[in-house]
């Protein structure tokens, strides 16, 4: 069985699209909290409000690093998705993270982000351009199976 953390953006149904195309592999995915409010808030919901935005977003962010840290540790195989909104700091941050602890690294980015990018997908070992093609790695990886 293969653990498969799914890094990156979350307003898309991306994280579906791979669960959906892998159905029948013996894989299971993890991820971030992709409730956007929560995920924004969940320092101040459990460690009290703050006055100042840079405290509130600083306590969702530690505890975000530990669901994150834990996932990406954890992981056989990381998945980082980078979308056409927002910047994705976080994103590329993660991909860094997973690549500087040796885990296997899959890129999923739009063909104009590639220049942007190229460092990641770098060191990536694979980069593609839909979320399909994960699924179709992974079956590769746990059968050896080909896309039909």
């Amino acid at each position: 069985m293969l653990t498969v953390y799914l890094s990156g953006e979350i307003h898309t149904d991306w994280r579906d699209e791979i669960a959906e195309a892998a159905d029948g592999l013996d894989v299971t995915f993890t991820g971030p909290v992709t409730d956007h409010a929560a995920s924004d808030d969940c320092g101040v919901a459990i460690l009290g409000a703050e006055a100042s935005k840079f405290w509130h977003d600083h306590k969702g962010a530690k505890l975000n690093a530990i669901r994150t840290r834990h996932g990406i540790e954890t992981a056989d195989i990381v998945v980082v998705r980078f979308g056409a909104q927002y910047k994705q700091w976080n994103a590329a941050f993660d991909a860094g993270y997973a690549a500087a602890l040796g885990k296997p690294l899959i890129i999923v980015s739009l063909p104009e982000h590639q220049h942007a990018l190229k460092e990641v997908h770098g060191a990536a070992l694979a980069a593609c351009d839909e979320p399909v093609q994960v699924a179709q790695i992974l079956r590769y990886v746990l059968t050896g199976q080909l896309p039909i």
